[in-house]
């Protein structure tokens, strides 16, 4: 059923919020301290040879900051940012058209870049090893290869899944940095910054009630506030207390440790269904009636970070951990007690 224009537009300005509350420098962006200090000598080094910086990927679960951080990595070398995905680029001519638009030291940030044609990635290598792009004039045996120079640019990689990315590809990036989860000190410390931006008054106290529910993800823990900060104009006074929170995150389900209905359901699939494990991901997803992809990135990090479930060689396995969060009791004689 297609959208309504006024659902279109509901959407856009809530994505405008959303990018209006990402980290614009580096005294804003919390956390990723290691990756933070690798950048900084990469750029420090690269500004000293009057050079453009070497070829990064950002790789780790989605909503943790890789388009973020690639925007600020352009804006400290003073370069010019132009921002496209790998499915976007479906002919080597995209990425040509692209590529021969680019100025000296320009970033070139392409999203889910391990989702590239092989043919767009084949034209890649040369423009990333030696600037210079091969183009094919003709057809046939009279075909001929012209070698057209490019400028000396950066290309910034970021996914989810760093596994689907080619060798001879992934050989190419000069840094490859994997994101990991935040802290909640570091998530409450975004909050606060996110809360300043929106205008809206927060507690201390519900900043770390966010945090502790926020799945180590900004993206996550940002939404969350927009969505108590709704709550706070309706129901509350404008200020974002603990007791806000703790209510905005009941009529979300979200409950102590960040788990919402989908996880909940992902975790009584496992023990329910397939009695605790083995089971595989896309017999999971069909009796869920979820995409396997979405399950893989964005449900199963997270609850493997938490120790609530174990991938092994023959599927999934739900763990006591997760049991005991949803208050299930094992039965001395049940079979689950062989798994743990």
């Amino acid at each position: 059923m297609p959208k309504k224009a006024e659902q279109i537009q509901d959407e856009e300005k809530e994505e405008l919020v959303f990018q209006s509350l990402r980290a614009a420098s580096w005294p804003e962006f919390v956390g990723q301290e290691s990756i933070k200090k690798t950048l900084f000598i990469s750029m420090k080094a690269a500004k000293k040879r009057a050079e453009s910086l070497e070829h990064l990927l950002f790789y780790g679960p989605p909503g943790l900051g890789k388009t973020t951080l690639s925007h600020i990595v352009a804006k400290e070398m003073g370069a010019s940012i132009r921002v496209t995905s790998g499915p976007a680029l479906e002919r080597s001519g995209d990425l040509a058209s692209i590529l021969t638009n680019l100025s000296e030291g320009d970033v070139l940030f392409i999203d889910e870049i391990h989702r590239l044609n092989k043919v767009v990635e084949e034209t890649l290598y040369p423009a990333m090893e030696d600037y210079a792009l091969d183009i094919v004039l003709g057809k046939g045996p009279s075909a001929r290869t012209l070698r057209m120079e490019l400028p000396r640019f950066t290309i910034i990689g970021a996914t989810t899944k760093a596994g689907m990315i080619s060798g001879p590809l992934r050989d190419r990036f000069g840094v490859i940095s994997r994101l990991s989860f935040y802290t909640a000190d570091e998530l409450s410390e975004i909050i606060k910054g996110g809360a300043k931006k929106l205008n809206v008054e927060i507690e201390d106290e519900a900043c770390i009630e966010i945090a502790k529910r926020g799945r180590g993800t900004p993206r996550i823990a940002l939404r969350l506030l927009k969505r108590a900060r709704d709550y706070a104009s309706i129901h509350g006074k404008g200020v974002i207390t603990k007791d806000i929170v703790k209510r905005t995150l009941d009529v979300l389900d979200i409950d102590e440790k960040g788990l919402d209905e989908t996880d909940k359901r992902y975790l009584a699939a496992i023990f329910e269904k397939y009695e605790g494990g083995p089971v595989g991901l896309e017999t999971i997803a069909a009796s869920l009636s979820e995409d396997s992809g979405t399950l893989e990135e964005v449900v199963e990090p997270y609850l493997m970070q938490l120790g609530f479930i174990k991938r092994t060689t023959r599927g999934r396995v739900i763990t006591e951990n997760a049991l005991k969060h949803l208050g299930i009791k094992i039965k001395e004689s049940s079979k689950q007690k062989k798994l743990f």
